[in-house]
């Protein structure tokens, strides 16, 4: 069975429980299969990344064959291109927010639907294609997500973890990547030295001495990495990882680099 997701955001849990860990979340309209069902709770793999874990029965809705029959027909190459925006009902006028990276149906001059739902939203806050990967373009793409707090499992504009962040911002310049470091750091070309990196590169890293990778940024140049650690922010880097700017030490040892591409 396949189910969506028709709230802003919508939890996936490591159990099947509230109180349990937050591994990632769904964004509006994305779509999952249900894996194994234990009372209200629902055991779902992410059609978008393959993520797997659990969420609450009541925050998903079931697709009958017609309706993901429709959906799969959908055209969903525009998504929201800032961190949050605003969606609203044709309908009933009610305001849906949306975060970014959340792929919109059938979009086309500030209107988009879903299964029979029409909403209006501001086309300056929509990417109709990928966005082009250059200095000017990205950096005012990204600064709007500053000092976005961390939070675990995090993927929206009120709380991201470091490999949400990548997740979601690579996404509007059209590089799909899995959900965790762990997993991001085998996609792309490996880029042997610091010095030969570039704009969009990302960046691998331990805590401390460790060598299995935990943490992820993506690289401004050679020299700084906007990366989420407490919060969304720009640091320096060098060869041996990230410096912190508020006390001159080492915070992540760098391990990898990698550029990945939207090909």
């Amino acid at each position: 069975m396949r189910l969506v997701a028709l709230h802003t955001v919508v939890p996936v849990r490591s159990e099947a429980s509230e109180t349990s860990e937050q591994l990632t979340q769904l964004l509006f309209a994305e779509t999952c299969q249900l894996i194994e069902q234990q009372d209200r709770w629902l055991l779902i793999r992410n059609d978008a990344d393959g993520q797997t874990g659990w969420c609450d029965r009541k925050m998903l809705t079931p697709l009958s064959e017609e309706e993901e029959s429709q959906y799969l027909s959908y055209d969903f190459s525009a998504l929201v291109s800032v961190p949050m925006a605003y969606a609203v009902s044709e309908a009933n006028h009610q305001t849906f927010p949306l975060t970014a990276s959340t792929r919109l149906p059938n979009y086309k001059e500030g209107r988009f639907n879903l299964l029979g739902s029409r909403f209006l939203i501001d086309p300056s806050m929509v990417a109709q294609q990928p966005l082009i990967l250059d200095k000017d373009t990205f950096l005012n793409t990204t600064r709007f997500f500053l000092n976005i707090p961390y939070l675990w499992g995090g993927k929206n504009a009120l709380g991201l973890d470091c490999s949400g962040f990548t997740q979601v911002v690579m996404s509007l310049f059209g590089v799909l990547l899995p959900r965790n470091a762990s997993q991001q750091v085998h996609n792309g070309d490996e880029i042997c030295f610091l010095s030969e990196a570039r704009l969009g590169d990302l960046a691998f890293f331990s805590h401390g001495q460790q060598t299995d990778i935990s943490h992820v940024g993506i690289l401004l140049d050679t020299e700084t990495i906007l990366h989420c650690s407490g919060r969304v922010k720009v640091e320096k880097i060098d060869n041996n990882g990230i410096i912190s700017s508020e006390t001159g030490e080492y915070t992540h040892w760098l391990r990898a680099i990698k550029r990945v591409s939207n090909g």
